[in-house]
């Protein structure tokens, strides 16, 4: 089996030349309507927008920072602008019952004109209604009522008086009221003289005085009626005044809105109330008139221009009452009032006959927003409601507005495993979000797909208001976007790191006072983002410079080998090698992973150590038990190791350990087994890579130092200039590797050996070695076992298990 050679450097990274791209700069390029690779998501976003059935709504995922947010409301907003406008909203007081406000629905345009309109009448009644009440007609017709009163009174008394007369009596009136007294030579006859009259004529004056009584109490009986046959005419009179000073400025408004019901209703409401509240505009008490003049108002909600088309509203605070509205109170006295005008909107009033667009991870983590939006959503209709009202913690009583019927498409934006967790733990989920839009984390890296992403650029270019890039620069991005996707086959579909990128190089650019954002302002950009978030690296690799974290990049050593691994800090990532040691003993076919038994291990870097313990076992010891004692630690490792990346570095390291085979620790390696000794794919080989490279580079390259990886990573290189430069000098070497064997060879410079038909291995090669120490183990434990069983002493358990 030959050596792997080391790749050239062409394959170290896939450059974009500038001169297949056919434009100077982006300023010539048509912007593009759509983003490129998103095609699957674009038509799940169509479908959900124009379907108009309950459940429709949309779970937009993708990863953070892929512009889930921007696209869609760009997309949602050239869409809702040739979609009909929806309806004004606003509450009106009700007269009914005054807890429950009342809820219109006005033509586009309407709400605006409404509130207007009774604005205007209610400025009318403040200044009318009193004048009329102190005009001279109305004070001449109110005092002419009350005359016809006191007239009917004086000549009921009057006719009372005559017929007492007729009896010799008299009425008079006394502080206590009115009362008969008997008269004689026209003078009323005191009580003593009045005794002294003969029997017969004291019996006549007292007949009459009882019968007169009997006619005094039916007038007296009367007065009550009159006054209110009065009052009634006062009541007309009032009625009469209102209607000729406001009466036809209702009207107008009523022939104005008859189309609508509610709204003539309301205002055949208020003509009423004003009747009925004369009393309170004659008295000239400004709070309480004002107080009945509040009620005539319109408390205008959602108002819209007749043009505007549907709302696309973003909800970046998602609480219970952002949502769904509120009522708000006010302090009167040191108690808590509210009324109808008192009433806010949510966002899903705003949004109604619209696209309400919200964070999924934000609603989920405010306290009862999710149920409330789930709630809203099924019944069909926005209750404006606390939380307080929903739980009954809180019984006093409240508005309770009129419900909104609901037509609101939502839009929830979230990453997948949010979306797959609520699929599967939230029955109500997919009955309320039936359609999903999965973006594209990447697209393929063609000829056709780079010319779309240059239009791409040249649109964040031209909606940002930055300069144009020229074709250089643009190169420049489109291999960055291949670095950022990890694959040189593939570009990253945009979004945030894009557009930060290209303002930072319009920055650059701005303060070279160039015209153009050119290929440098690119790579300063890069430099910069680079710099900002590398302090932690730089640390790193200070602590391996000074001896503090020992990785050796010179000279072989047994049982010690230089694995890769990747630290991932916010957008940020970095290689750091780390050194990985074993050892082996005779055993009973036990290998202990420290980092498992130390508790610092993840389940995949355990079942990693499981694959290549089998893979060990199945080579080696086929047909018998494998006596072997083994363990593995990474060294200088303080904090959670996982993956599977190292299982090629841990299986050579072992196999070190057991041949006792010399490792070259200039050359580090990375890559997972499986059962079948095949290496696999692992992630972050650039970080990796480049990570190694800065550690030989400030230690010194010797030219025979280099990274070993599989070879099925090949296509995902896209490695630094330095590193490029450097393979090109063969200062460095990068080494694909299929098999374990081609990393047995590459480290221990042996050839790794093929079994052959007895099983056994050439002599000379690693594997021989490793196999004949296992023999050796083996026939120490045969050895053991004896005198063991000869002395008739237990067999010695083996402490790694």
């Amino acid at each position: 089996m030959a050596l792997p050679e080391p790749l050239p450097v062409d394959r170290l990274y896939r450059t974009c030349d500038p001169e297949q791209l056919d434009f100077e700069t982006t300023a010539e390029l048509d912007p593009l309507e759509a983003p490129p690779g998103q095609e699957r998501a674009l038509e799940a976003l169509e479908l959900g927008a124009r379907m108009r059935a309950p459940g429709f709504n949309l779970f937009v995922m993708g990863p953070d920072g892929a512009g889930k947010n921007a696209m869609v409301q760009r997309l949602l907003h050239e869409r809702a602008a040739q979609e009909p406008t929806p309806s004004d909203w606003c509450y009106l007081y009700n007269f009914d019952e005054s807890t429950q406000p009342r809820l219109l629905r006005l033509p586009p345009g309407q709400g605006l004109r409404l509130r207007h309109d009774l604005e205007q009448l209610i400025e009318e009644l403040r200044s009318t209604i009193p004048s009329t009440f102190e005009s001279d007609e109305y004070q001449s017709r109110l005092q002419e009522l009350q005359q016809q009163l006191n007239r009917r009174q004086r000549e009921a008394f009057e006719a009372l008086q005559q017929e007492a007369e007729q009896y010799d009596v008299t009425l008079l009136q006394t502080p206590s009221g009115f009362t008969f007294a008997p008269v004689k030579d026209g003078e009323v006859i005191d009580p003593e003289k009045f005794q002294q009259l003969p029997e017969d004529e004291r019996r006549r004056y007292q007949q009459a005085i009882e019968h007169l009584q009997e006619r005094l109490q039916g007038v007296v009986q009367q007065i009550p009626k009159w006054r209110k046959e009065i009052q009634h005419q006062v009541r007309r009179l009032n009625e009469e005044m209102i209607l000729l000073a406001v009466g036809q400025r209702i009207q107008e408004l009523r022939q104005r809105y008859g189309e609508l019901p509610v709204a003539a209703t309301h205002l055949d409401a208020i003509r009423n109330d004003i009747i009925e509240n004369v009393d309170a505009f004659r008295s000239g008490e400004q709070e309480h008139m004002e107080y009945i003049l509040n009620r005539y108002r319109a408390n205008l909600i959602i108002a819209r221009e007749p043009d505007e088309g549907a709302p696309v509203v973003y909800e970046d605070m998602p609480t219970h009452q952002r949502l769904v509205g509120r009522t708000e109170h006010h302090v009167h006295q040191g108690a808590l009032l509210t009324d109808f005008t008192l009433i806010r909107p949510g966002s899903m009033h705003l949004a109604n006959g619209g696209y309400l667009i919200i964070d999924a991870q934000k609603i989920l983590t405010q306290p009862l927003a999710w149920p409330s939006l789930k709630r809203t959503l099924s019944a069909g209709e926005v209750r404006i409601e606390s939380l307080e009202q929903v739980h009954g913690f809180w019984t006093t009583v409240t508005l309770e507005p009129e419900p909104m019927p609901l037509r609101t498409k939502v839009v929830l934006l979230g990453d997948r495993m949010l979306y797959y967790l609520l699929a599967a733990y939230d029955p109500d989920f997919p009955e309320l979000f039936k359609i999903e839009a999965d973006l594209e984390d990447d697209l393929p890296r063609d000829d056709a797909n780079q010319a779309l992403y240059a239009r791409m650029i040249a649109t964040v270019a031209a909606r940002q208001q930055l300069r144009p890039l020229s074709r250089g620069a643009v190169a420049r991005v489109i291999e960055h976007s291949s670095r950022m996707a990890d694959d040189s086959e593939r570009l990253a579909a945009g979004g945030r790191a894009i557009n930060d990128l290209l303002e930072e190089a319009n920055h650059y650019a701005g303060d070279a006072q160039a015209e153009t954002i050119e290929r440098t302002h690119i790579e300063q950009a890069l430099a910069a983002q680079e710099r900002r978030a590398s302090r932690l690296r730089d640390r790193s690799l200070e602590v391996i410079r000074r001896g503090t974290v020992v990785i050796p990049t010179q000279g072989r050593r047994t049982a010690s080998v230089n694995g890769l691994s990747v630290l991932q800090l916010g957008e940020f990532a970095f290689g750091r090698p780390t050194r990985i040691t074993a050892t082996a003993r005779p055993g009973r076919g036990q290998l202990v992973d420290i980092e498992r038994e130390a508790k610092l291990g993840g389940k995949i870097h355990s079942k990693g150590v499981m694959i290549l313990s089998r893979y060990l076992a199945s080579r080696f010891a086929a047909d018998r038990e494998l006596s072997l004692s083994a363990s593995i630690a990474f060294e200088q490792s303080y904090g959670g190791v996982d993956g599977d990346s190292a299982s090629v570095a841990e299986l050579c390291v072992l196999l070190s350990a057991i041949g006792e085979l010399p490792i070259d620790h200039g050359i580090a390696v990375t890559g997972s087994i499986n059962q079948l000794g095949e290496v696999q794919a692992v992630g972050g080989v650039n970080e990796k890579i480049e990570g190694f490279f800065e550690v030989c580079r400030q230690q010194e390259l010797t030219g025979a130092q280099g990274v070993a990886l599989p070879a099925t990573n090949v296509p995902h290189l896209m490695l630094r200039r330095e590193v490029r430069e450097a393979v090109e000098r063969s200062q460095f070497h990068i080494y694909p590797l299929h098999h374990v064997d081609d990393a047995l060879e590459l480290l221990t410079g042996y050839p790794a050996g093929t079994a052959g038909e007895d099983g056994s291995f050439p002599a000379g090669s690693a594997n021989r070695a490793v196999a004949d120490r296992l023999a050796r183990f083996a026939e120490t434990r045969r050895r053991d076992a004896d005198e063991h069983h000869g002395t008739g002493a237990p067999e010695e358990e083996d402490r790694d298990e």
